[in-house]
């Protein structure tokens, strides 16, 4: 754009040489010249005005030239006073951010992503997996085994029991818990009829024995404890499936607001965590977490097929659906906002003054000309064109006249 603008300006210069050359003859050629010589002035007018903006026009001290050089801590300082007293402000960020719905954009872009996000979906794969990798899988898992125990050291999880038992049980949800002890009855009973048998030869005396009453009596044992568990299965008023209910409530109780059955789960969960068999479980469940995670991260396109994408796209269909979670959503994205202007307002502010007035003068200059360098040669042109146009207008009222 510099040269296309200069080479104008060398134009206009020839036009204008070669019409004084002709006018004598043809004074009809007089607009012309009328043009370029007007043109070659604002031309040259708007030249020295946007080279008086970066350096010194030909190099030559000029008053008032070099504007932005010599003025580059107060530049520095006028863009810092912008940013804090129009973006970053807490009170207009969250006016601003009132007007965003960030729920319901993010969710047209994970139920529907467009095409052109696959390459920032996989930049941002790769650098996940790069990531992934090139941590210390040792001590990293040695810090997700601490976080995870230190964890469930400080959580209470008795009353917690106690109300998911408590709430399972009003809901009606423990019904298929007491079924299935009840399966497991039946095959533990299955799988040991032998014992049973063993038990009551071994306790039976030598009259049964020869008569072979130890035998019937073992079978009825065994027929009456799989009569017991069938009619405790389809009876839901039997008795014995009552005083279990009672004893499960009595638990849930007991797991909120009994000390001692609290102290005995504390006990228990401390035994679990200092079993190596626990830390090596939850090691190994990291192990497995980090596999997963690196297998989408190097194929995000294959993962967003199977059932991820398929969770992705419900969430996204959800945030456009659900008003209370995208309402939730958006508030949480203003809330934060807001309290990074807030907090980090200053800092930003500092931040961008410092690095305005760390640079030299000429490091400003040229990423100053590169950012809006091309719009002011077309200034250039336009002065070029319209210092012409004004020329040749006043010839005309010069010859009417």
């Amino acid at each position: 754009m510099r040269i296309l603008a200069t080479g104008l300006l060398v134009a206009m210069a020839f036009v204008y040489f070669a019409a004084r050359h002709y006018e004598p003859a043809y004074p009809a050629i007089g607009f012309v010249r009328a043009f370029a010589e007007a043109a070659m002035v604002g031309g040259l007018a708007d030249w020295f005005a946007v080279t008086a903006l970066f350096r010194h026009p030909l190099g030559l001290p000029i008053p008032h030239t070099a504007i932005i050089p010599r003025n580059k801590d107060r530049i520095a300082t006028a863009l810092a006073n912008f940013l804090r007293d129009n973006f970053l402000i807490p009170r207009v960020v969250a006016r601003r951010m009132r007007r965003l719905d960030v729920a319901g954009a993010a969710g047209r872009w994970l139920a529907q992503p467009p095409e052109s996000s696959g390459r920032l979906r996989h930049g941002a794969s790769r650098m996940a997996a790069s990531l992934l990798e090139s941590l210390d899988q040792e001590q990293l898992g040695g810090m997700i085994r601490s976080a995870a125990a230190n964890r469930i050291r400080q959580t209470d999880i008795a009353p917690l029991l106690g109300q998911a038992l408590g709430a399972a049980m009003a809901e009606g949800r423990h019904t298929p818990l007491i079924d299935g002890m009840l399966r497991w009855l039946a095959k533990i009973i299955d799988q040991n009829e032998h014992l049973i048998r063993k038990m009551v030869h071994d306790r039976a005396n030598t009259i049964m024995r020869w008569t072979g009453l130890d035998e019937t009596l073992a079978n009825a044992i065994i027929d009456g404890l799989y009569k017991l568990v069938a009619d405790v299965a389809e009876d839901p008023g039997h008795p014995l499936r009552a005083k279990v209910e009672e004893g499960l409530e009595r638990l849930a109780f007991d797991l909120q607001f009994d000390i001692p059955t609290r102290l005995k789960v504390e006990a228990f969960k401390a035994d679990m965590l200092d079993n190596p068999a626990l830390s090596r479980w939850i090691e190994g469940m990291w192990e497995q977490a980090r596999a997963a995670m690196l297998r989408i991260a190097r194929d995000p396109d294959a993962a967003m097929t199977g059932k991820l994408g398929e969770a992705v796209r419900q969430l996204g269909q959800t945030l456009q659906t659900d008003p209370r979670l995208a309402h939730m959503i958006n508030r949480f994205v203003r809330r934060a906002a807001v309290g990074t202007a807030a907090d980090y307002g200053d800092g930003i502010v500092r931040l961008v003054s410092d690095t305005v007035r760390s640079w030299d003068a000429r490091t400003l200059t040229g990423r100053l000309e590169n950012a809006v360098g091309q719009d002011l040669q077309y200034i250039r042109i336009n002065g070029t064109l319209v210092g012409g146009l004004v020329g040749t207008t006043i010839h005309a009222v010069h010859v009417l006249l």
